[in-house]
């Protein structure tokens, strides 16, 4: 059975030989963490890490959904602690030089006024040719050959902009300047349909990925009534788009307790729910007997556990193995494995996960003996990095 196979018949609760064996990533100070306690120093980013660690990979169709051209990244100050520069998006952000702040600092922000949107959205233009790979034709035949998932790229809705004007702009924006807040969403929602519009006539998409980041541990950052009203009816629009091409999975990353949501995001034709956290309140359990086999789950694994010792790791992955035997679930760590796992702890989660879910060894016969120099020359499959 191929690895897009073997995603597909989970997904669609068919019998499978063996759930599919994936990992969401790590966050760099654990990588600094990892390389004193035995992790090979090349190992130093999630895409190389993926395939050191042998899991499944996902091959995602190259369109670009952001800002074309980005603004021009500068350094604006720097000292020995810590970097202030312009990113892509045009925001000033800050960061600490030592890997020890993964998540930058927000400074200043791009949106500030409407007119500062009429500006912005040029570089939102749909039909930038700029969106596609100039070797289009090259990858639609791999991918349409791929013995892997193929995803692509939805977009976001309230996440982006939210990056742009940050959080507490944003919410101000949607009491006091709605029809702003809904014209950069219906904006995006004619970029998302017309690219997906393409991409459809040339490559069979298995899998569409949407990232919003919307929810925090209390539940929603917008109330699932103006999510509704909002989101919903654009988020059906996009998803009925490579739904007439065949696609039935949509994946949303939103961290926090999204239980509020959910029922929105199924209406919305967003059907896979990533990445669980279960600190924050996201039960699956739960989630599959509100919603049966209307929802699909991805995560779910309490990273917190995996700080512990091995008996708490046993028995968190005990916890969700008859969850995966009912089929439309495929578990990893609830997020970015935190520097708080030991690389100890991380080997033999990975081990003892394997056995429980009758997952093979990927290395079982041995790795190949130029290991590093083989993972930086394999390029056949982007993995998922949502």
């Amino acid at each position: 059975m191929t690895h897009r196979e073997r995603f597909l018949r989970t997904y669609r609760f068919q019998e499978v030989d063996h759930v599919p064996d994936m990992e969401f990533g790590y966050w760099d100070d654990t990588f600094l963490r990892w390389h004193k306690e035995g992790l090979p120093e090349q190992i130093n980013d999630n895409t190389i890490a993926d395939k050191y660690f042998g899991f499944a990979p996902v091959l995602e169709v190259p369109v670009n959904l952001g800002l074309l051209p980005p603004f021009e990244t500068q350094v604006i100050e720097e000292t020995d602690r810590h970097r202030t520069y312009i990113d892509g998006a045009g925001v000033t952000c800050m960061v600490m030089k030592d890997g020890s702040d993964t998540i930058p600092r927000y400074v200043d922000w791009t949106l500030k006024t409407r007119d500062d949107w009429e500006a912005f959205k040029e570089r939102l233009n749909p039909d930038d040719p700029a969106r596609y790979p100039d070797n289009w034709d090259e990858i639609a035949e791999k991918a349409n050959n791929s013995t892997v998932p193929v995803q692509v790229p939805c977009g976001s809705l309230f996440g982006v902009i939210r990056d742009w004007m940050g959080f507490e702009n944003v919410l101000i924006a949607l009491m006091e300047q709605r029809d702003w807040i809904e014209e950069m969403m219906e904006h995006l929602t004619g970029l998302y349909i017309s690219v997906l519009e393409q991409v459809s006539k040339h490559v069979h998409i298995d899998c569409g990925t949407f990232w919003e980041d919307m929810c925090f541990k209390g539940g929603p950052m917008i109330s699932p009534k103006l999510f509704r009203e909002l989101m919903t009816p654009r988020y059906k629009r996009i998803t009925d788009v490579l739904k007439r091409a065949g696609c039935d999975i949509f994946i949303v990353d939103s961290d926090g307790d999204i239980t509020q949501l959910v029922e929105h995001w199924i209406a919305g034709g967003v059907n896979c729910m990533f990445p669980l956290e279960i600190a924050a309140g996201t039960d699956p359990f739960q989630l599959r007997r509100d919603y049966g086999q209307e929802v699909l789950l991805l995560g779910g694994v309490n990273k917190r556990e995996l700080a512990k010792d091995k008996q708490a790791i046993r028995a968190e992955v005990d916890r969700i193995v008859p969850l995966v035997e009912q089929g439309g679930y495929i578990p990893h760590v609830d997020h970015r494995v935190p520097p708080d796992v030991s690389y100890e702890n991380y080997l033999y989660y990975l081990q003892y996960k394997r056995e429980a879910l009758g997952i093979p060894d990927p290395w079982a016969n041995g790795r190949p003996e130029n290991l590093l120099d083989h993972f930086k020359d394999t390029v056949s499959a982007q993995y998922m990095a949502m």
